[in-house]
């Protein structure tokens, strides 16, 4: 093999590449603004779609907002202690709630509230769609005239979305009386106090970059692992999977967001 059809085959595997993830974004932007549209659409909500979205949306839930609380209950009180604790011994101690709040609402909790949704909700219901694809349930669908994305892609997308949000907001509320307690026990004195450094830290800008971070990561979590279930079919490979790509996806839109709001908030 010559030099010149060695480098012209490399250039067409990195072409197709490229093709290949241009087209794979596309259909991810494609499908959120189906998404959008079919939201916002009084359609959607017909009885026999308000049930079966009503199921997920309990189903994604219920079942791990216990948990997950008292999973950000345990590390709320062990990050405080181990703030305070370092705090104290540098004569920062007036620093340290205000460490607290930023780093565990600002930051842990809305990625660990997303994370924790993919990992038990929406990659779940992405595997269950790739099998119903696989199986030619959704083609069924299609013959019967039923729309296979607003009948099961859109409720497992608001499902996600709608879990990923409260757990996060739930969370920061758990978060934040936990800290107190850890910090000035049952006694309402450092009420006050409490609430001046909490609006020190929830500035209004500050707050927009949190709900906007909050959201974008549920949707995130929710609409990749879908993406990936309806087009991840073709071309998929051992070594690049389907549900591999929509994990790397989804990281890296997760890291994307993540770096923008840090310099929102920093910068």
């Amino acid at each position: 093999m010559t030099p010149s059809a060695s480098w012209h085959r490399r250039l067409t595997r990195t072409g197709q590449a490229a093709q290949q993830w241009f087209i794979e974004w596309w259909q991810l932007i494609h499908l959120g603004a189906v998404i959008l549209v079919l939201t916002l659409s009084p359609s959607s909500y017909r009885r026999e779609n308000r049930l079966v979205l009503g199921r997920h949306i309990y189903m994604s839930t219920a079942p791990i907002l216990l948990g997950f609380s008292l999973l950000c209950a345990l590390v709320t009180v062990v990050l405080t202690r181990i703030v305070m604790v370092t705090a104290l011994s540098y004569g920062l101690s007036q620093y340290a709630l205000q460490v607290v709040i930023r780093v565990l609402v600002l930051e842990l909790i809305p990625l660990s509230a997303a994370l924790f949704v993919a990992l038990r909700c929406t990659i779940p219901d992405g595997a269950e769609l790739t099998a119903m694809q696989a199986s030619g349930e959704l083609d069924e669908l299609r013959r019967q005239g039923v729309e296979p994305i607003s009948r099961e892609v859109l409720p497992r997308v608001v499902a996600g979305m709608f879990s990923g949000i409260t757990l996060a907001a739930l969370s920061c509320v758990v978060a934040v009386m936990v800290a107190y307690v850890a910090v000035y026990g049952f006694a309402v004195s450092g009420l006050a106090i409490y609430t001046r450094l909490f609006g020190q830290v929830f500035t209004p800008a500050v707050t927009l970059i949190f709900v906007l971070k909050t959201v974008f990561f549920c949707l995130a979590v929710s609409l990749i692992p879908m993406a990936s279930a309806l087009y991840g079919m073709r071309g998929a490979s051992v070594r690049s999977s389907a549900e591999m790509r929509g994990l790397v996806r989804m990281f890296a839109v997760l890291l994307l967001v993540e770096v923008a709001s840090l310099v929102g908030n920093y910068y």
